[in-house]
């Protein structure tokens, strides 16, 4: 049963199709590469600066969004790339905060997602993330992964909070 946004804690996004456009770039060196939103980032640091918790899982791995990550201050130990399996991520997340499902928000746009967005206490996703994950959250995002998207469903359960007033 989903929770009121009010009695979200914890944030977790996926990354590829969220805080992406779910495009891979690969230079000639084989560097990977991705681009990532600006006004996320913003809402990431709106969220943090509440006292709120963000933390990532995300099946690929990349020294890229490291450096995003880092640069946002998103703790290290919130941080899990490569996972195989994102419902034993989210147990993990899970046994480091001590939050509960019901506690968290959980942003994904695919299939390797719904074994954690079915978990949650409130789930969210891009506009354009699989139809299946769409039936799935309590939250559709207007815009699509990597273009907002994660900025959105932040003002979205801050605003819930009494937390997010934009200055005009």
């Amino acid at each position: 049963m989903p929770s009121s946004p009010t009695q979200i804690e914890l944030f977790i996004f996926d990354v590829d199709g969220v805080l992406t456009d779910g495009s891979i770039n690969i230079d000639d060196d084989g560097s990977e590469t991705k681009r990532f939103n600006v006004r996320d980032g913003f809402g990431f640091r709106l969220w943090l600066n509440a006292g709120l918790k963000i933390a990532i899982i995300t099946g690929r791995s990349g020294q890229a969004l490291t450096h995003r990550l880092k640069s946002l201050g998103i703790d290290d130990n919130l941080i899990i790339q490569g996972s195989k399996n994102k419902s034993q991520a989210l147990d993990e997340i899970i046994t480091r905060t001590g939050i509960a499902e019901s506690n968290i928000a959980y942003m994904g746009d695919d299939w390797p997602d719904l074994p954690a967005i079915t978990r949650v206490g409130f789930s969210t996703c891009p506009s354009d993330a699989e139809p299946e994950v769409i039936s799935a959250c309590t939250l559709v995002t207007t815009k699509p992964g990597g273009h907002g998207a994660a900025r959105e469903a932040i003002a979205h359960i801050l605003a819930a909070k009494g937390l997010y007033k934009p200055n005009p």
